[in-house]
């Protein structure tokens, strides 16, 4: 109970003359110390130093699908890092129902399955 006394109990302002919490005080304190340095916050310096974002398994699992061949299970599973149930599921789950792409699953003549996006025609 000390601690919530500690930071509802208010203090006079000398330069106003209302009363403010000791957050409201601290909170201005580092304001003004930051107009004074003219230094940007930490936000805004990683906004602009970060590079842009790594492709992700998604992103990757998408490309090798258009591919004309196709991709076989276990080209996913070296470019994913995934065991072979967490791909099908992936392309089940996220790649046919929640993005709603088409995924032709076709047996080439060495036997094994391949999977690739279907191409939808666009009316024009």
């Amino acid at each position: 109970m000390a601690i919530l006394t500690d930071i509802t109990t208010t203090a006079a302002d000398p330069q106003t003359g209302e009363t403010t919490s000791k957050l409201d005080q601290s909170n201005r304190m580092i304001q003004k110390l930051r107009q004074k340095s003219g230094t940007a916050s930490m936000t805004d310096k990683k906004a602009k130093d970060e590079a842009p974002a790594a492709a992700t398994k998604t992103d990757i699992v998408l490309k090798k699908l258009k591919s004309a061949k196709g991709v076989t299970i276990h080209t996913l599973m070296d470019a994913t890092g995934w065991q072979a149930h967490s791909v099908r599921g992936f392309l089940s789950g996220t790649v046919k129902k929640k993005l709603g792409h088409e995924v032709l699953s076709e047996t080439g003549k060495d036997g094994q399955r391949r999977y690739r996006l279907v191409e939808t025609k666009t009316a024009g």
